[in-house]
């Protein structure tokens, strides 16, 4: 590929495998990473130890360039009166599985903006891509990854969400557009949400930098990599795409419902997490929307959130199960990770 992005990271296809908390483990990244693209991991849910650990796990699976993603959230505030509303907005679901709701929440993800100790790690192990979700470190974090070779991304929605990027210094900007599944990578989300899709993103943000961009949403097909690029990306960001791959950590609820009618269904809720994310619906959407008081700070109310999910598990409802997905989650092919790759390919090279 005569493509300076990919020539950058030493990767054979513009191809980014996006990373997914939960799901992209160290075999669908090195998979990705192994069959000429760039494989992804996220360890924003994870304790340092537990990062470290996935990185050097990925490491042993692949001798190849990798992403690892990190949560840039502002810190959550905790707020007693917001957080007991919830609770309380909580408790007839939690009823439902003889449970009662917690009597506090915890801030259960540290931002990457506080987390010295992960920055210390990163530097440490040195993995060839570090990208950042919900905003940007400081430019002086960011100068300091460059400096140890590490090339930086950030994911935006919008052109402030650039401009705070570029003021940071960051390598390259992945832009994601509406169609993408899981969280929106929006850096505050308690304003109003451009929801630009992925092309219209790509044409407004390409104007105004000129650092490589990669477009993310939507796209699940060799034909829309063309389209991409075409336009003027310098590479693309697939997630729903790699979520029936064997490699992934989808169970088998998961992979049934992506190949349901459910798949066509996708929307967006932010009572699962405190912030805007995109998945299959179920009883957070339907039931647990309904009347909903104000919400505590991401990821105080994903605490709350986990405490239904793990009591409906423990009495066999799927009721509350949580699936991210893409909006075009029902053109996921089961394939290995590898196979999807030369398959994306082979479409793109067709087109």
């Amino acid at each position: 590929m005569n493509n300076e992005f990919c020539q950058r990271l030493g990767i054979r296809y513009p191809i980014i495998q996006a990373p997914m908390a939960g799901v992209s483990t160290p075999e669908l990244a090195a998979a990705v990473s192994n069959a000429g693209a760039l494989g992804s991991i996220a360890i924003g849910a994870s304790s340092c130890e537990q990062a470290r650990a996935m990185i050097r796990a990925t490491r042993l699976l692949t001798s190849q360039p990798f992403n690892v993603n990190v949560f840039c959230h502002q810190p959550a505030v905790a707020k007693s009166d917001l957080e007991q509303q919830w609770l309380a907005h909580l408790a007839p679901f939690l009823a439902r599985f003889s449970a009662s709701a917690p009597t506090a929440l915890q801030e259960i993800y540290l931002s990457f903006l506080v987390a010295a100790d992960v920055l210390q790690m990163l530097l440490e192990e040195k993995p060839a891509v570090v990208s950042f979700h919900f905003g940007v470190p400081g430019a002086a974090t960011v100068q300091a990854l460059q400096q140890a070779g590490i090339y930086t991304l950030a994911c935006v929605t919008n052109p402030d969400e650039l401009q705070q990027a570029e003021a940071a210094g960051v390598d390259a900007i992945v832009a994601q557009g509406i169609e993408a599944g899981g969280h929106r990578g929006v850096f505050n989300p308690k304003q109003p949400d451009s929801q630009l899709d992925t092309l219209t993103l790509l044409q407004t943000l390409s104007g105004r930098t000129t650092k490589p961009l990669i477009t993310a949403g939507g796209i699940m097909h060799g034909k829309a990599i063309g389209q991409m690029l075409a336009a003027g990306a310098s590479a693309v960001q697939l997630g729903t795409a790699f979520l029936l791959c064997p490699e992934s950590a989808t169970n088998a609820l998961y992979r049934a419902n992506l190949k349901s009618p459910l798949a066509s269904q996708t929307r967006f809720t932010s009572v699962i997490s405190g912030r805007p994310a995109r998945g299959l619906p179920n009883s957070f959407y339907q039931e647990v929307e309904v009347n909903a008081p104000p919400l505590p700070d991401y990821p105080i109310a994903y605490d709350a959130a986990k405490a239904l999910v793990a009591a409906a598990a423990k009495h066999g409802s799927e009721d509350f199960t949580v699936q991210w997905a893409g909006q075009a989650a029902a053109l996921a092919r089961e394939l290995p990770a590898a196979t999807l790759i030369a398959t994306l390919v082979k479409e793109w090279q067709q087109a």
